[in-house]
Order: structure tokens, then sequence, then C-alpha cells
């Protein structure tokens, strides 16, 4: 890792000593962009201490996701898959629940391509559980998934979203899970992309709120492509109408209710991929945020009665610069700038940029600041997909890694300067939302062209730094193994724990404060594309020892807000609403 000083410089930075300056014209969509690179010349600068591992191989996952595509070019083969964290048998490790699409619907699913479950062994290992937890998805075309205590009995519960009937499994608490969508009434029906639980009526019942896509069938396949070489290709979103997405009340009796159009939620002609709930203006209650692929992307603001209003023009967060919507796949929230308010990232098409909102205070507008923050150029010939705001390196600040790979797979027949499979970015906050790319320097899978989908974060060895999930198209998903973060920066983790509020405490909202800076922090469950994070709040803090104090703002009515601290840092703490802290684990291991 670069030194402090040079980290915190302003983006930016100046040339190195003995750097060459490449300039490049690259013509795109009819504009010519100016491009900047930097090569460097002289000794090389000495390796980070940060190095993210490969340990796909060595942990036991051998996912190799399958789009079943056969050469027609159905428009579902490109879209997917997602991937989620959960902790499914309580154990306090994270396990994994990896998505499969393929066959095509209507085709005979060999033996062996099924969604997997691998549980966490502990000791850097998984076991495929998949078969006796019975949530293989096996009749499903999958796309994404995401997990939550939807009722309150101690354990996670997971909805897999499909092309078709999505899929709740209920977890029994014994190491099986039992298929309730019918009872439920969540399946749905429609191309279901991105889904995340929350509590967005405060009734302390997870809510569920699904993203739906086009308006595709398979027996409405268009054909896209070069009609003079008879050569088919994925086609635009453009081609296909949208849907509507939808809202799932929370009945309390093992039942939803939709409600998406009651409530305020309403968008006919959406293009649903990405989704992520958080408190944009820190009244109590969580908003929501849909990334929509070539429509405008929507603001809901919640206006804690049950309905919501669409601010989207109003905080400027539909579209780019000049307003026109774009192609958004991922999205995430978190407080780039460490200003205290939460802002959002969202992932496009090539010949776009990915975006930076940056609220400007909860009350208003947010401003894009993708250009100043250093995300704009790098990813114009990119296209983003899963996306995370996590603190790589355990500073304090909030670092952002993005998957790549175009939705095209003959993209190089038509254009020389994009490619199919693009290398992943990882992003280092240098201070205040300054970003400068690192992914190069911190291992071989950053300078590898992948076709990028979902992504999640977690730490699955309980070490203290945030390891990284992949799961690409039509590809094997990796594990890539955090080495050296815990060592860079001292850090605490918090797994909440409601009573009044919803088991998983999704919604909750929380500050630390350590050495002199105070963080902020949600719970919740879906984000990315297609894919969850680990539940458990993560905190970098730099040089400092111990956490001055810890202040919660759990998701009830009416509001309930505990503090805690002072605590050593370098912890696992369980901390349950009205019990303060009610157990402690240190790491697993010494640093790595």
């Amino acid at each position: 890792m670069p030194p402090a000083a040079e980290k915190k410089a302003p983006f930016p930075r100046p040339a190195a000593p003995g750097a060459v300056l490449l300039f490049f014209l690259i013509p795109l969509g009819g504009y010519v962009t100016l491009l900047l690179a930097e090569r460097q010349g002289g000794g090389r600068a000495a390796a980070p201490a940060i190095r993210y591992t490969d340990v796909t191989a060595a942990s036991g996952i051998d996912f190799v996701h399958a789009h079943g595509g056969t050469g027609r070019k159905y428009y579902i083969e490109t879209v997917p898959p997602g991937s989620c964290w959960l902790d499914f048998d309580n154990d306090g490790w994270q396990d994994i629940y990896l998505v499969q699409s393929g066959p095509l619907p209507g085709a005979p699913r060999p033996p062996g391509t099924a969604s997997r479950l691998y549980r966490n062994r502990g000791d850097g290992t998984f076991e495929d559980v998949t078969v006796r937890t019975g949530v293989a998805n096996a009749t499903g075309y999958g796309n994404g998934c995401t997990a939550g205590d939807y009722d309150n009995d101690g354990d996670q519960d997971l909805y897999v979203t499909n092309f078709g009937p999505s899929v709740l499994y209920r977890n029994n608490g014994d190491g099986t899970f039992t298929d309730v969508t019918a009872q439920a009434g969540v399946a749905n029906g429609l191309y279901a992309l991105g889904a995340a639980w929350a509590d967005y009526d405060n009734d302390g019942r997870l809510d569920l709120y699904v993203a739906n896509y086009v308006d595709f069938t398979m027996e409405d396949e268009k054909f896209c492509g070069n009609i003079k070489e008879n050569r088919r290709s994925y086609c635009h979103p453009d081609a296909y109408g949208g849907l509507p997405d939808a809202l799932y009340h929370n009945e309390g009796n093992g039942t939803f209710k939709e409600v998406a159009k009651a409530s305020g939620i309403w968008d006919p002609n959406g293009k649903g991929m990405g989704v992520v709930w958080f408190d944009y203006d820190a009244d109590g209650d969580v908003d929501l945020y849909v990334a929509n692929d070539a429509t405008p992307n929507m603001l809901y603001r919640n206006e804690g009665n049950g309905r919501f209003t669409d601010v989207t023009l109003l905080a400027g967060v539909c579209c780019s610069e000049d307003g026109v919507p774009e192609s958004g796949m991922g999205t995430d929230a978190g407080d780039a700038d460490g200003d205290g308010w939460p802002d959002l990232f969202v992932t496009n098409l090539s010949n776009e940029t990915n975006q930076l909102y940056r609220n400007l205070g909860g009350k208003g507008p947010f401003s894009i600041d993708t250009y100043p923050a250093g995300l704009g150029e790098i990813s114009l010939l990119q296209s983003g997909w899963g996306t995370d705001f996590f603190d790589y390196d355990n500073d304090g600040d909030l670092d952002l890694v993005v998957t790549n790979g175009h939705p095209m797979d003959d993209i190089e027949r038509d254009s020389d300067i994009i490619t199919y499979a693009q290398r992943p970015f990882l992003f280092e906050n240098g201070g205040r939302g300054k970003y400068r790319e690192i992914g190069a320097g911190v291992g071989p899978y950053f300078a590898t062209p992948e076709v990028g989908r979902g992504l999640a974060i977690a730490d699955f060895d309980n070490d203290g730094d945030i390891d990284l999930l992949f799961n690409p198209n039509n590809r094997r998903a990796t594990l890539l193994r955090n080495d050296g973060g815990n060592a860079a920066g001292s850090w605490i983790t918090l797994r909440l724990e409601g009573s009044r509020s919803n088991r998983d405490a999704i919604g909750a909202w929380v500050a630390v404060t350590a050495g002199g800076r105070r963080q902020v922090g949600e719970v919740r469950s879906g984000s990315s594309y297609m894919s969850q994070n680990d539940m458990r709040l993560h905190f970098g803090l730099g040089a400092a020892g111990r956490v001055d104090a810890i202040e919660i703002r759990w998701p009830t009515k009416p509001r309930r807000v505990e503090k805690i601290g002072p605590v050593p840092a370098g912890l696992f703490l369980t901390i349950k609403e009205g019990s303060g802290i009610v157990k402690r684990a240190p790491p697993a291991g010494p640093p790595r």
C-alpha cells in the first residue's frame, strides 16, 4: 500500500519522475475523446502490501456458470448470474450461494447444472451442501438472489430470481430449506433480476422488492445482428418493452401482498436490473434506488406511511450529466466522501461512463461527481456490472470494486476498441471520494479479462479484512482472499440482531467513531448486481486501537437509538437491540 502521504494526495496524481505521458484520440459514438495514459519509466514502484489471492480451487469452490446458449442468442443468456453471502446455519461463518442459469427453458437439465450452496467449514474451505439443503433451483433459469430472515425465526431465508417464476426457500433451521413460494405468494412470474429485502414500513417484518427487466419471451425472439452475414447478436434492451417491478409487503403470517402500485412504486416501462435500499435523507426509513437499463433510473423517497414519492428528477440521479438515460446495471450506496451521507454508484455500458452521484445533504439533489472523483474516463470503454463500496485496506474510507464485461460476445467483430472480456477494477479511495485504479497491483485476477456479472463481498475467513466473490457469465466463479488488509489497519465488525425490529436488523443505521473519525454504514441485503454481501458491518479504523463510540439507530417505530462504547478494535461484536453487546469474538488466526 502506498504511504499515507501519497495516498491522500489529490487526484489526479502528477506524472511520476521518468514517466511518459501518452495521448490517445478514440472515436466514441460520434465524439472524439482524449484519453491520457501514464507509462512508468525508471525504477519500479514497490509492490503494495495488500494482495488478493485466488483461493477458489483451494477452498473447494468448483462452480461454473452456464448460460445454456445454443447460438441463437436468446436475450436471457447474456444477463446472469448473481451470487450471495449468507450464514444459513448460524455458525458465524459466511456461506456462498452461486446462481446457475442454463440450460435454456424447455431443455432438459444435465446432472450437476444447478445453483449451488457451499457451506463454510471455517478452515478456509467450503462444502457443497446443495442436495441436502434443497436449494438447487433445479427448474428455474436463475438470475440473482437475496437472503433475509423474513419470518423472524432466527435463520436466513433465500429468494432466487428467475426468468419465469422465482423461488422463496424458507430456512427450516436444521440445515434444510423448504420451497414456500406458492403459499407466500412471491413467485412473481416475470423476468426478475435484482431483489432485496427491507422493512420499508418499520413494522418489524422484512418486505421484498423485485426488479423486473424486459418483456422477453422465448417465443418472441427477435433477430438482432448482421443480416447480410446472417449473424445473430444479443439484442439491445430497446428491442423489448419494460416491465413493472414488484414490492411484496410481509403480512406476518407467512404470506406477502404485492403493493408496488398502491405504495407509489410504479414504473411500467422500467427495465430494472440493480436495486439497493438505503436511507438517503436520514429520516429513519429506507428509500429505494433502482438501476434501469436504457430507461431512467429511479429514486423513491419513503414517506414513512407505507407510501413512496418518486424524487428521481429532483434528486438528479436518473441519467448522465447531459440528462440521457444510461444502461444502469449494478448499483451500491455508501459514504464515498466521508461526509456522513450515503452516495450512489451505478455501473453502465461501454460508450457511457459509470456514475457517482454525491449526496449533498439528504434534502435535495445529488451532484454527479464521476469525473472529479476519477471514475469517468477509465470506464468509457468498459461495461460495468457488479459493484460494491468497501474498505479493502482498513484505512477508514470506502474503496470501490467493479466487474466488467460486454454483453455482446461478438462485439470485437464490430469494434476495434471494445472487447467482450474485460478486466475488473479496484479503485482506492485517496480521501474525500477521490479514486485511483490500482487493480493490477493487488493480484493477477485484476489484470485478467473476464466476463464480469455478479459480485459480492464478505470476510469469509473472519480475519478482519474483506474478500471478494466473482460470478461471471458462462465461466468459473472466483473467490479472492484479502491478504494484508488486516495488517494495514485495525477494524471492527458488527453483527446486529433486532428484537423489536426485524431479526436481521436490515435498515439499521450505524455510526462508528474512532481515532477522531466518524464513519456511517447501514445494514442491507441485496445490492451490487443481483447479489448480496455479508450483512455484517465492517469498519476499517486505520491506526486507531479502539472504537470510542458506536451509535445504532434501529429500524423501528418509534425511533430507537442506542450508544455503546468504548470497545477495543479487532473484534467481531454481536449487538442485540436493547441488550447491547452479547458476543465478542477475536479474528480467526493471525494476520495474513
